[in-house]
């Protein structure tokens, strides 16, 4: 089974596959990247690009189930709140349109399940995953470590839950 991770985002989308061992039940990571979208322009076109982009993603990698970051609000950011939501409905929406299982998880879990502590900050997931992963290194944007983070934890909870069927 292939599980996409994807941190959504308007300018940086982070996304990450990996493939769960039908012996082991161990996640094995197969590609994480990010989608960079255009800073400038109408709303409506970044959102087409990030639509279109994350399309073929998904035809590439082609993944059985998706996990996706929910939304995180603070009073102070709402105005980026809003946008992030913009992008996270394209995302769902693209997802759905392949009839796609879809998990959502709340970021303090994925920080929990990965780093064993939900207020962990990026460099500590992204040190986390780095292990789990067994990767040296991992350069760019938190983007791609976020969504690895995703993808493990639905990796994980998928396993548990066949497990105990």
């Amino acid at each position: 089974m292939r599980i996409l991770g994807i941190d959504p985002g308007l300018r940086r989308t982070g996304y990450a596959c990996v493939q769960i061992s039908a012996r082991s039940g161990e996640p094995k990571l197969i590609e994480a990247g990010v989608l960079r979208i255009a800073t400038t322009g109408p709303l409506h076109a970044r959102l087409l690009q990030l639509s279109i982009e994350f399309q073929d993603v998904l035809s590439d990698l082609k993944p059985s189930h998706a996990a996706i970051e929910t939304l995180f609000s603070h009073v102070k950011h709402a105005q980026t709140a809003m946008i992030m939501g913009h992008a996270r409905g394209v995302l769902l929406a693209t997802l759905a349109e392949q009839t796609m299982l879809i998990t959502e998880f709340a970021p303090k879990e994925v920080k929990r399940s990965v780093a064993g502590n939900g207020n962990a900050t990026k460099e500590q997931v992204r040190r986390a995953v780095m292990a789990q992963c067994g990767l040296r290194s991992l350069k760019g944007p938190h983007d791609a470590s976020d969504a690895m983070a995703i993808a493990l934890t639905a990796a994980r909870r998928l396993a548990h839950d066949s497990k105990s069927m």
